[in-house]
């Protein structure tokens, strides 16, 4: 009796080995990146004009991913303004708290606040934080609470800034810090929504001249 032998398994009946399945797809997008996209779109067009389609072809993700990485347009934009507010506080902050004569620290903060405030590849965009006052803050009070706290802060930090200057006799004894830091601020103010209305930089810095002069006690 003849014993039959067997052939060998040909190559393509040979099982592959099988790669182990990915859990869930592969995330294709940095937040942060995301985010300052998001930013950059809100502040050039504002809460109400910005569409979920445009926030999705800025950052380059679906409805559902936005969705689940920041919530809805309305948790979006807040945690863009914040994004926006710890920006400038990071900016701002070094001149702030710096060891120098009052007018020349006050020259730094108002040119970098013009750097920001003319920022902007279609256009100066402003400050998000006057934009969004005279805007979302009306209606919403968590946003509301948000830009308050922001003019404190800023309030607080000239006030700062007044008080040393004062201690070391560059400002009248009778001077109020608290007041000059208002006067200070609304100069931030006016200059940012000028900026966002494309008034030239030129006459921007000449108010800022003139604003300083006052603060200084003209000296």
């Amino acid at each position: 009796m003849v014993q039959k032998t067997r052939k060998p398994p040909s190559a393509a009946k040979i099982a592959a080995p099988v790669a182990p399945k990915r859990r869930g797809r592969p995330r294709a997008y940095e937040p942060d990146v995301a985010l300052g996209k998001a930013l950059d779109l809100f502040r050039r067009d504002g809460f109400a004009a910005t569409s979920l389609d445009d926030l999705s072809a800025a950052t380059g993700m679906n409805r559902p991913s936005l969705y689940g990485a920041f919530g809805d347009k309305r948790e979006l934009y807040i945690k863009s303004y914040q994004r926006y507010r710890d920006d400038a506080r990071a900016a701002m902050v070094d001149i702030f708290r710096a060891d120098a004569p009052l007018r020349e620290r006050l020259e730094r903060i108002y040119r970098i606040a013009l750097d920001i405030y003319l920022s902007g590849e279609s256009g100066p965009r402003g400050c998000f934080t006057v934009m969004t006052a005279a805007s979302e803050a009306v209606s919403d009070p968590d946003i509301r609470t948000m830009v308050v706290e922001g003019l404190t802060e800023l309030d607080k930090a000239f006030g700062i800034c007044f008080r040393h200057a004062k201690e070391r006799g560059e400002l009248p004894e009778g001077t109020d810090p608290a007041s000059l830091a208002h006067l200070a601020s609304a100069t931030i103010h006016t200059i940012a929504i000028r900026a966002r209305a494309r008034v030239p930089r030129k006459e921007l810095e000449a108010i800022v001249k003139g604003a300083i002069d006052v603060l200084c006690g003209a000296k």
